[in-house]
């Protein structure tokens, strides 16, 4: 008898972490399918109700390990790190993970089950903030990514950030788990806990449906251009004394063909060349004509020295005025790590209009964008800069900054995508940019700014998750000497 309830636990346990790791693998990293992070952890919680407490913690960190491997090859071989950073990374988000089954388990089993259902979201989220606030990489491993094409659901980041996405993508299975654990001892409470669940999905994707189908401002539209190159000899023109002078003049061609055809604002990519203090005007000049003869507005980006400080910067040209500046904030270590970070923000005032710029990683994390939100800006004009494997994943990381903090994007990456979205979320226009030996984009957007509740209140949502935590654990103590079961 023992012998078969140990097989018969194996056997679960085995049947659970294979289909919660293949759906994280699917569902989640640089392609996801997003329907399938829905019910990626509900075999996980489903087996934790039913097995020893150690067999639950054992099956959720297989399933962060073996889940995440679709982020091996993006992590050793396109970022060059070590195989034991990778380990470490998803050891330590398997490690949060099984601490929020756990306490989920623990609380379900106790009786306390809406406090049983708050667990998991409420330790995940917590981690995921933490995670935002002290590493270099922002919020970029969030679940919300996932959710990007969902665009309903989106619209929750602009009251809640991604925290509160990241929280009800979980709140959801974790509902029918409960449902499921109940249905035979209490049916009653089985069917409100998991119409709790339905139901706050049900009300986010109202909200998103609504938001989404309220009208844009037609009147203050502009046309933008996109431009990128990913020929081997301009793609990796970064280092002083490189021939910077053929990019721009080359760049300079494309733009005043896009700002003939109407172009108003044009991107280049992030580091297209190298500029030196003190002459910088040969190649200042060649973009500056175009937008003295065009009027448009220029935002390129180059690797600017002024020794012994180099700094990632994007040149904005503007008819009638000198060369503005802004530097990257966010800097990617360790490729960035000789760079020296910039501290404020560039805004561009337009009639009836404001526009901000940013650099490439600066989009993964709230601020500097919300920081733009605040100053009512309803345009980022971004050069970047990716990996090629990544070029949608991390493109569309920028999408959410829009959605919380209510602005159009126009993003020009090499070795990515020419990416123009609304502040709903919306890809308005993309292409490859390996599709021409010079990818252009010529779209128009939406460049009026929408105030949001996040731009305006910021983590508001995190921190009440923290307090959520607190509160949860605090019940899994008081409940300590009641039996499981």
């Amino acid at each position: 008898m023992a012998f078969a309830l140990s097989y018969r636990w194996v056997v679960e346990a085995a049947l659970a972490t294979v289909a919660t790791a293949a759906m994280f693998y699917f569902g989640n990293g640089l392609e996801p399918w997003w329907p399938l992070m829905w019910f990626a952890p509900l075999p996980v919680l489903v087996f934790a109700l039913r097995s020893k407490w150690w067999a639950a913690a054992m099956t959720a960190v297989a399933v962060m390990m073996l889940g995440n491997l679709n982020m091996w090859s993006y992590f050793t071989k396109t970022l060059g790190m070590p195989g034991a950073a990778w380990v470490g990374i998803f050891l330590a988000a398997g490690v949060v993970f099984a601490a929020g089954v756990l306490l989920f388990r623990v609380l379900v089993l106790r009786g306390a089950v809406w406090s049983g259902l708050l667990a998991l979201p409420a330790v995940w989220v917590t981690s995921e903030y933490v995670r935002n606030v002290t590493s270099p990489h922002g919020s970029a491993g969030s679940l919300a990514y996932s959710q990007l094409k969902f665009l309903p659901f989106l619209q929750l980041a602009s009251i809640t950030g991604p925290w509160g996405m990241s929280f009800v993508l979980l709140l959801f299975p974790a509902a029918i788990a409960i449902g499921l654990h109940l249905r035979q001892t209490s049916a009653k409470q089985a069917l409100q806990v998991a119409g709790a669940g339905v139901g706050v999905v049900a009300a986010v994707l109202v909200f998103g449906a609504v938001r989404l189908a309220l009208p844009q401002t037609q009147t203050q539209m502009v046309k933008v251009g996109l431009i990128t190159s990913d020929e081997k000899a301009n793609a990796t023109v970064t280092d002083p004394g490189a021939d910077t002078g053929r990019l721009f003049r080359d760049y300079a061609r494309e733009a005043e063909r896009l700002a003939t055809d109407g172009a108003q604002a044009i991107v280049m990519p992030e580091k297209l060349g190298v500029t030196l203090e003190g002459r910088a005007a040969v190649t200042d000049a060649m973009l500056q004509s175009v937008a003295a003869q065009t009027g448009a507005t220029i935002v390129a980006g180059v690797v600017h020295v002024d020794a012994p400080v180099k700094y990632n910067e994007a040149r904005i040209y503007v008819s009638g005025s000198i060369v503005q500046r802004y530097d990257k904030e966010h800097m990617l270590p360790p490729f960035e790590s000789n760079l020296k970070p910039g501290t404020t923000l560039t805004v561009l005032p337009r009639r009836q209009q404001k526009w901000g710029v940013a650099i490439c990683k600066d989009m993964d994390f709230a601020s500097p964008a919300r920081l733009y939100g605040e100053a009512g800006v309803g345009l980022m004009l971004v050069p970047g800069w990716d990996f090629g494997v990544d070029g949608s994943w991390h493109g569309h990381i920028a999408v959410m900054r829009g959605v919380e903090d209510g602005f159009s994007i126009a993003r020009a990456a090499k070795n990515g995508f020419l990416t123009v979205s609304d502040n709903r979320g919306r890809i308005v226009a993309e292409v490859s940019s390996s599709s021409a030996p010079f990818a252009t984009l010529l779209v128009d957007v939406p460049a009026a700014h929408s105030w949001t509740v996040y731009q305006l209140q910021g983590d508001w949502f995190a921190w009440f998750v923290i307090a959520l935590l607190v509160f949860v654990m605090m019940q899994m103590v008081r409940l300590r000497g009641r039996a499981q079961g």
